[in-house]
């Protein structure tokens, strides 16, 4: 029987489409709300108490959940938020495509998530306190329409 070596979660990178490629909007801390779940609706036959259907509506996704440390605003994400959420709308939302990739011990893809039109629709940082010595933490929320699991 071969060794199977499985992936670990800290290993992964984010890219997103029209980012420069130098790879510093991609070093996130974590990265969450990967899922697809199918609504279901429940119908109860007419007249037929036996009888409860469950019928497929449309598939959902959960937003996107990116935590990285906090950068300046010459980054092309804080750039992209800075447009969505502080023009007034008086410029259309940019949607982007994004992957996740999980890592192996060399770097190759493992597996990989394409995530269609995104666009972010939470930038928060998270609290500030005198008595720790962390990192400034800021999370991105991006919601999309569109979920494609590669290996």
């Amino acid at each position: 029987m071969a060794d199977l070596e499985l992936p670990v979660v800290f290993h992964f990178a984010v890219s997103i489409a029209g980012a420069d490629g130098s790879g510093a909007d991609a070093a996130f801390r974590e990265a969450s709300g990967l899922e697809s779940e199918i609504e279901i609706e429940t119908v109860t036959e007419g007249g037929e108490n036996r009888f409860v259907h469950r019928l497929p509506k449309a598939v959902k996704h959960p937003n996107l959940v990116l935590k990285r440390g906090l950068t300046s605003t010459s980054s092309e994400l804080v750039k992209w938020c800075k447009a969505t959420f502080e023009n007034d709308f008086t410029a259309a939302i940019t949607p982007k495509s994004m992957v996740v990739s999980l890592r192996d011990a060399e770097g190759d893809p493992v597996a990989s998530w394409s995530i269609d039109r995104a666009y972010p629709v939470k930038w928060s940082v998270g609290g500030f306190d005198a008595m720790k010595n962390e990192i400034a933490v800021e999370t991105v929320e991006f919601a999309y329409n569109m979920l494609k699991r590669s290996v």
